[in-house]
């Protein structure tokens, strides 16, 4: 079960780490600049955060494992749809429609875990998760530079392919772990409008808040590092695969960090650790880029820190939020997905829109994303009730 959640958790970064070493060949194959191609990211991060307020609901009602097999069965068909494009609309097309079914595999598996764990058990399983799933995103940049040394960028995509066949067989062995007794009875149109409802709680909007701002500072780093380092600075789409896995080392560190110690300090003190850290390698990340300090690694090191403050914020934040309303976690699981994933939009489509081919775009976004998730710390509840075992 480890395995197969972490399979289904990392969908939403093989989907886009896998082919980012392809993106300046993309460009030139599709003959399109650097930010037109860096918007067939904003446009995957569209679909899965609208995506996800659809399949939370439904995962409510119908379980997790029936909507989870329909999502990687549309993965499947997108991500076929984007090895056979010929035009940078034609990706964004295609990569919309793998995002709606890779969201799904995305929100309920955050779903099951809260099915199956409650208070700083879940924090610390998802923080283990994460770091298990980590493993593809740090291998993704220089397994794509390999593919694109003995093929063309269109393999990426196969690949993908490939990986959404092998996660459907998986999935016959993952059990269902919402009873029918469990499930919300409420029609998917009422679920719907209870959005509403949830976006008026400070408190969950808080823990959102901060895992959403600092999601849009991820997704910068994500959109903005292949110009930074292959475009600007000449590294080979072989080592860029290097030194994005880097960040990945720094997330899997963080993350084993939090999963020991949120029982003892609980989850919120851990989240403002993890915005402070956040803001304050934002800030050296954007001074940097724009004075050109240290050259390369004057620009790797701050990300280095800023990816790392990943371990501590975002599964605490999710299990913040999760913890308030356990009969409706499908579709709280979704609002704060979308919620994420919607302010990821707006980090990477800035990276695209101001794009000068120079980093200072992706530092300065990145530094205002990261004070926007401190910004947001304030609101964040007491932590008692997640120190406790959840009893």
């Amino acid at each position: 079960m480890l395995a197969i959640l972490s399979a289904l958790m990392s969908f939403a970064s093989i989907s886009t780490d896998l082919y980012l070493p392809a993106l300046p060949a993309m460009g030139e194959s599709l003959s399109a600049d650097a930010g037109s191609v860096e918007l067939t990211i904003s446009g995957y991060l569209i679909g899965f955060s609208i995506g996800q307020l659809f399949w939370g609901p439904i995962g409510d009602r119908y379980g997790r494992r029936l909507p989870i097999t329909l999502g990687l069965l549309l993965f499947i068909v997108g991500s076929v749809g984007c090895a056979l494009s010929t035009s940078v609309p034609m990706m964004i097309g295609w990569r919309l429609v793998q995002a709606v079914g890779a969201c799904a595999n995305v929100v309920l598996s955050r779903a099951m875990v809260r099915d199956l764990y409650v208070g700083h058990q879940a924090a610390r399983m998802l923080s283990v998760l994460m770091t298990v799933m980590a493993i593809a995103p740090s291998i993704g940049p220089s397994l794509g530079g390999l593919i694109l040394h003995v093929a063309s960028w269109h393999a990426i995509f196969w690949l993908l392919v490939g990986v959404g066949l092998l996660t459907l067989w998986a999935l016959t062995v993952l059990p269902e772990t919402l009873p029918p007794e469990r499930r919300n009875a409420q029609s998917i149109m009422a679920a719907f409008l209870g959005y509403a409802q949830l976006l008026r709680q400070p408190r969950l909007l808080a823990y959102a808040g901060v895992g959403g701002s600092f999601y849009g500072g991820m997704f910068a780093y994500v959109a903005g590092t292949p110009v930074a380092y292959i475009s600007h600075h000449h590294v080979s789409p072989q080592h860029y695969g290097l030194l994005f896995a880097l960040g990945i080392v720094g997330i899997m560190v963080a993350s084993q960090l939090n999963a020991r110690l949120v029982r003892r300090f609980g989850i919120d003190p851990l989240i403002r650790f993890g915005a402070v850290l956040a803001t304050l390698a934002g800030a050296l990340a954007a001074l940097n880029a724009w004075h050109d300090w240290g050259r390369l690694w004057g620009l790797v090191v701050p990300l280095f820190f800023f990816a790392s403050a990943t371990g501590f914020i975002v599964a605490n934040a999710i299990v913040g939020a999760l913890e308030s309303y356990p009969e409706r976690v499908g579709t709280v699981s979704a609002l704060i997905g979308a919620l994420q994933y919607g302010t990821g939009i707006l980090g990477s489509a800035c990276v695209g829109y101001f794009a000068n081919g120079t980093p200072f775009p992706m530092g300065l976004t990145i530094a205002g994303f990261g004070l926007g998730s401190l910004l947001f710390c304030p609101g964040l509840g007491s932590n008692r009730d997640t120190k406790n075992d959840g009893s």
